[in-house]
């Protein structure tokens, strides 16, 4: 039984979950997420907890009872903190900028990146466009976009120039040795 899967899910204030069937709707002051539970799983509300559990015995739905937990909470945490990730952009001449619901960005190419924000997600760029805090409530999607905005220009290995997350390690390797 998985370690995680057996933990209740504290519902916080303000939060309102809803279930019809292996439909989970989660309700909170950042906004509003539903999701299918596959059906290797239960889950019930007790007590202001959520509880969930295997349906069956065997690997398949002890690997679902882990998995759908770590969902559902996320869910319960993101509509009422949020998440938020930190990227930041090294390289001489690349910055970003904020044009309404729009990220521009400028990353070495003949023309500037525009990437236009999701509904449910949020951008803020720091100091003189070098850095840049993207939040959100569902951290699947949250995920999604900050992996598509460094696919622009992931960091690249000799010099480390690109776009990345804050406290992203990237492996540096050694240039040409030069003859001698």
């Amino acid at each position: 039984m998985s370690r995680i899967g057996k933990k209740p899910i504290a519902i916080p204030q303000g939060v309102n979950i809803s279930l019809s069937g292996q439909k989970v709707t989660v309700k909170g002051p950042k906004g509003t997420l539903t999701r299918e539970l596959p059906s290797e799983v239960k889950v019930e509300l007790a007590d202001n907890n959520l509880h969930v559990s295997p349906a069956g015995e065997g690997r398949r739905f002890a690997a679902f009872h882990g998995l759908s937990r770590a969902l559902v909470a996320n869910m319960v945490s993101g509509v009422s903190v949020g998440f938020q990730k930190n990227m930041q952009i090294i390289g001489v001449g690349y910055r970003v900028a904020l044009d309404g619901k729009k990220l521009v960005f400028t990353l070495g190419y003949s023309h500037p990146v525009v990437f236009p924000l999701p509904e449910g997600i949020t951008a803020e760029v720091g100091d003189k466009g070098l850095s840049f805090v993207v939040r959100g409530y569902d951290r699947e999607l949250l995920g999604h976009v900050c992996a598509t905005i460094r696919g622009y220009r992931p960091p690249e290995p000799y010099k480390g120039k690109g776009v990345r997350y804050v406290k992203e390690v990237v492996r540096q390797k050694a240039g040409k040795a030069g003859s001698k």
